[in-house]
């Protein structure tokens, strides 16, 4: 089922604040006092909730196996990456 998402004008305030329109805080069930975390995306400004984040970024690392560290990886590539450096 499609549903439309609402649109609305804002305007910037007084020291950069930003009213969320009352329609758009019902259709995402916002409520005074909610945390929501603020990042750019190209010309865009973009606002989600902690919790979406951090479902986002469980979802991309679920797929690895418990035995896999990414932690050892990480420092067997920049240990290459810094031999080749010094033989340059």
């Amino acid at each position: 089922m499609a549903h439309s998402t609402p649109f609305s004008d804002v305007q910037l305030g007084a020291q950069g604040r930003l009213v969320i329109p009352a329609a758009l805080r019902k259709a995402l069930n916002l409520s005074q006092g909610d945390h929501l975390v603020a990042r750019q995306v190209g010309d865009s400004l973009v606002l989600e909730r902690r919790e979406a984040i951090e479902s986002r970024l469980w979802a991309m690392f679920k797929e690895i196996p418990p035995e896999v560290s990414l932690v050892d990886e990480l420092v067997a590539e920049r240990s290459a990456a810094a031999q080749t450096e010094n033989k340059a």
